[in-house]
């Protein structure tokens, strides 16, 4: 021991010799901003610089004679590492870091074996500021993935503009965490205003309030119908060259930054050459930074530009839909005029399909124009109206399709899957619909299909206008997004054991007592560090669910037996909670898999128990309703779910309130997994709920089979 104590010493001494005869590099090592340290074979700090006592949490001398391995887990070998490189190379790596103070960080390090005979150099970088800051990006990207989602979908469904706008400003207020969001449209004179606006409270609203032409001159319209995107950090900054008139229009409300994204109407198809493509400026999509200038990414703006490309299609349905009300109405007034001089009718129906004529011909350019399926089919599932879309993806012209049945045009197996969708359109509802097409390339699509009822004025239904998009791209980002939010999953789960563990260790007193503040700051950090554990195995849980990455073993159960095991397992939560447990185990014997049913039951049970009233009660039952299946039901004597909730609280991440889910612990997810497993039993779940009275969660399982 003498003799290894005595060449540790000598080997510090020289290297510490070394360096004091180089000043230059003395006051390198010294001031270096990264963690430097010099170690032997056994990963023993021979000598280190400041910002190596800075990472460790450790003064020079306390340092100085510990051995790396004190700080790391168990899995980070140094001697191993040095016997696998070769002498005078480098390795690079990461590992945990669990300083005495008790903060884990994540540390990268270079390894250089051998600057000197039996001794190391190692450069340490804390790369935990970093790595969240990555992780808090992918966040973000995700949020706009989602809310392009959301708003390319609500888009899709609906032809009610003024919603389409006021969901598109609202989600993009949120997202992007601007003060305020509108959108600015162009009027013919040269003036404009906004129509659609989300503002925060504190600043003054714009919505309906008409700009001046001199704020937004013709040269400025032709630029932007150009396409051009401009990112201004700060208004007053002389180096973007705003018009002072506008400066001083936009001081009056406080602007300090803006994102200005242009909105052009009549889009021309793919299959036009882009010689003949002609933009017209409908409008802006405007985002304002008012306490402070900012700077905006390009990751925001290209999501603007697509969001504004979305309300351009939007645009186009609008005009569609007042076209097709059109011809609906001549067509109408065509027959009221029935009973007039032979002669005049006569006159007014060349005149009729004169202009029915350029209408059908307007309304073609418009249709065609469109990359949607656009058709009108009557009551006799013949097509009276289709767009050139159909002869672009299905190779079928508008007249060999005009007059055909849907069966004719789409074969039989698509006939198939569309045909009670057609057949609920004539009896006048609005149907939504996904459907996968085969075009006359031979690849299939994903179309979003909408049917919408045309219902004259004594209430009978003489057909209907048909939509149809490609939502392969959305169907696309959806699988990004899963698998996303698995990456990510799989990717926390580790740390986030790890932090945990940590938390648990410190929680006991093994390392320390601390004060009864720390302490009871120490137990709020490991409860939502548990409740973080949950929610990533949640994530889990239903993403191989939804991906199908697992094996259903059903068997023959009876269903006492695993009402009284979620019974049991819940009862500990339910004393802590003050709340009765009460359970009426049937004797009925059906075909599931009885882990997953447990687990249904354990999630539904544990939302019943958070929101009750301490005194509460909460009851698990089951019938035999009939032959084919059986009747569970979950009822508590809770606050209540309002009627909008009841059928979105079964989505990933919906929740009655989330403020107080979050005191109670919510993830957002169970509801979500046990629609999922109960689904996957070819069974039904639903909510009922009177507010103040309590909710009751019923779900059917299939009996045995006969």
């Amino acid at each position: 021991m003498f003799k290894r104590s005595s060449l540790r010493k000598s080997g510090a001494k020289n290297i510490k010799q070394q360096v004091e005869k180089q000043p230059l590099l003395q006051s390198i090592f010294e001031k270096a901003y990264d963690a430097i340290a010099v170690t032997d074979d056994r990963g023993t700090f021979i000598e280190v610089n400041a910002a190596a006592c800075q990472l460790f949490g450790l003064s020079h001398t306390a340092l100085i004679g510990r051995i790396l391995a004190d700080f790391t887990d168990t899995e980070f070998d140094f001697a191993k590492i040095c016997f696998n490189v070769q002498a005078g190379s480098q390795q690079t790596g990461k590992f945990d870091l669990l300083r005495p103070d008790g903060i884990l960080r994540e540390v990268e390090y270079t390894l250089t074996l051998n600057v000197v005979p039996q001794r190391h150099l190692m450069i340490l970088r804390d790369i935990t500021d970093r790595k969240k800051a990555a992780e808090d990006e992918l966040w973000c990207q995700r949020q706009w993935v989602e809310l392009f989602s959301e708003v390319t979908l609500k888009i899709r469904q609906s032809l009610q503009l003024k919603e389409i706008l006021r969901a598109t400003v609202t989600e993009v207020q949120r997202i992007l965490q601007a003060d305020r969001v509108l959108i600015y449209q162009v009027l013919p004179d040269g003036t404009g205003k906004a129509i659609s606006e989300a503002v925060l409270p504190n600043y003054p609203t714009i919505l309906d309030l008409e700009f001046p032409e001199e704020v937004f001159p013709q040269e400025y319209q032709k630029l932007y119908a150009e396409g051009r995107v401009r990112a201004i950090t700060d208004v007053h900054n002389p180096d973007n060259e705003l018009a002072q008139c506008l400066i001083e229009f936009i001081d009056q409300f406080d602007i300090k930054s803006k994102l200005i994204v242009p909105i052009l109407q009549n889009l021309n198809s793919h299959q036009q050459s882009e010689s003949n493509s002609q933009n017209q400026l409908w409008g802006l999509l405007i985002a304002h930074h008012c306490d402070r200038p900012r700077q905006w990414v390009n990751f925001e703006l290209e999501v603007m530009q697509q969001l504004a490309d979305q309300i351009s299609i939007a645009l186009a349905q609008a005009q569609l839909l007042e076209n097709l009300e059109e011809i609906v109405e001549v067509r109408t007034a065509e027959l009221k005029d029935v009973n007039r001089n032979l002669h005049q009718e006569i006159n007014d129906r060349m005149q009729a399909e004169s202009a029915l004529r350029r209408s059908e011909e307007q309304l073609r350019l418009i249709t065609n124009a469109l990359p949607v399926f656009i058709a009108y089919v009557d009551d006799q599932q013949q097509y009276r109206f289709n767009n050139k879309a159909y002869e672009d993806w299905l190779g079928k012209s508008p007249a060999n399709i005009h007059g055909c049945h849907i069966q004719q045009v789409w074969g039989e197996d698509c006939y198939q899957r569309m045909q009670i969708h057609v057949e609920a359109a004539l009896l006048g509802h609005i149907v939504t619909y996904e459907n996968e097409i085969v075009l006359c390339d031979g690849n299939s699509r994903s179309f979003n299909i909408t049917y919408i009822p045309h219902i004259d004025e004594q209430k009978i239904v003489k057909g209907f206008f048909s939509l149809a998009s490609d939502i392969s791209d959305r169907k696309a980002i959806e699988r990004t997004k899963d698998e996303f939010i698995s990456v990510v999953s799989h990717e926390l789960r580790t740390p986030l054991t790890s932090l945990h563990s940590a938390l648990k260790i410190l929680v006991t007193g093994r390392l320390g007592t601390l004060s009864t503040d720390g302490q009871q700051m120490l137990e709020i950090a490991d409860e939502n560090t548990e409740r973080l554990v949950r929610l990533v195995n949640n994530v889990l849980d239903l993403q191989r669910i939804e991906l199908g990455k697992f094996t259903m073993e059903k068997q023959v159960c009876k269903a006492a037996d695993f009402m009284i095991q979620a019974t049991e397992a819940m009862q500990p939560m339910a004393q802590q909670h003050g709340v009765t447990l009460v359970t009426q185990p049937v004797d009925i014997q059906i075909w599931v898999d009885s882990d997953y049913i447990v687990q249904a039951l354990t999630n539904l049970l544990s939302n019943a128990i958070k929101f009750s009233l301490p005194g509460g009660t909460v009851w698990l039952t089951a019938e035999c309703q009939q032959a084919s299946q059986v009747l569970f039901c979950v009822h508590d004597q809770g606050q209540g779910i309002p009627q909008s909730k009841l059928e979105t609280i079964f989505e990933r991440f919906q929740q009655v309130d989330s403020s107080d889910s979050r005191k109670k612990g919510g993830t957002g997810l169970g509801l979500a997994i046990c629609r999922k497993i109960i689904e996957q039993h070819e069974g039904k779940i639903w909510a009922e709920s009177i507010l103040g009275e309590g909710s009751s969660f019923y779900f059917t399982l299939p009996n045995l089979p006969g």
